[in-house]
């Protein structure tokens, strides 16, 4: 079957509702965003959910994929805990892993030994909340962590190989981008303010709702250094999957709740074969 789905979706604390008991209008529309995917993805009964997460388990120069049976992982704040375990799709994972390094990519899949479990780090487990978790049955995952070392354009090849993978396995897949926008927009924040922030984040909204995740290969080095978004490398991986197998995006939300810039999109096909359910 291949890509039935694809999101770029926040990975912020807000975003569970869990973390807002004490602010619930705070992050509102991201998370009202973020159910709107989940109820859709679920609709579309996905076998396996590749999330590139920017804090996962990371190898300098390359692409990361963990080798397990399992990712868990867990949140906690506020008196609240978060957690949750998903089956990792092993052989899609060597699978994508072989097929990104013979198209040039930098790989390193990290195996981890029999009874060791992968770390799911918050960056994935916070849109698998809403993509995956309350499931049932739960889809697998594949996890990969890009690498800001690697040229923009090894991130397009990675998700070229991505989707040639998805297509060529006969599962139904669904990609999600984790993504923060610029982390500069608040003075009191951990890095400051930088009105770099807000212009990354313009054009990374402007990219989405012009169809066109291409124009980021552009993006000025200043943009990325000043405006600090985690965001870039995973939505050109997205933007290589989605010149394998064309679908069409929606920006469903931006907002900046605090000192970080929050966007979700949902992209489905719209070439003649739209996902369905089973």
């Amino acid at each position: 079957m291949g890509l039935i789905f694809a999101a770029i979706a926040p990975h912020g604390g807000e975003c569970l509702p869990e973390f807002a008991v004490h602010a619930p209008e705070r992050a509102a529309r991201t998370r009202a965003a973020m159910a709107r995917m989940g109820e859709r993805l679920a609709e579309l009964e996905p076998d396996v959910v590749v999330v590139a997460t920017p804090h996962g388990l990371a190898v300098p120069g390359a692409m990361a994929l963990p080798i397990a049976a399992e990712a868990r992982g867990h949140l906690e704040g506020g008196g609240q805990r978060v957690e949750a375990g998903f089956a990792i799709d092993g052989p899609l994972a060597w699978t994508l892993a072989a097929h990104g390094a013979r198209a040039g990519v930098p790989v390193a899949p990290s195996f981890f030994p029999q009874g060791f479990t992968a770390p799911l780090d918050w960056g994935a487990l916070i849109p698998l909340y809403y993509m995956g978790r309350s499931y049932r049955p739960r889809p697998e995952v594949v996890l990969v962590t890009p690498s800001p070392d690697l040229p923009l354009s090894l991130h397009v090849k990675f998700g070229e190989a991505l989707a040639e993978v998805a297509e060529a396995s006969g599962r139904r897949v669904a990609f999600i981008a984790s993504a923060d926008q610029g982390h500069c927009h608040h003075p009191d924040g951990p890095y400051g303010y930088d009105e770099k922030s807000a212009e990354y984040d313009r054009l990374f909204c402007e990219a989405v709702e012009a169809q066109d995740l291409g124009r980021l290969l552009n993006v000025d080095g200043e943009l990325v250094e000043r405006g600090k978004p985690d965001s870039l490398w995973q939505a050109l991986i997205l933007h290589g999957a989605l010149q394998r197998r064309p679908m069409q995006g929606r920006l469903l939300s931006y907002e900046v709740p605090t000192y970080f810039g929050m966007a979700c999109a949902m992209y489905e096909p719209q070439d003649g074969s739209p996902a369905t359910s089973r």
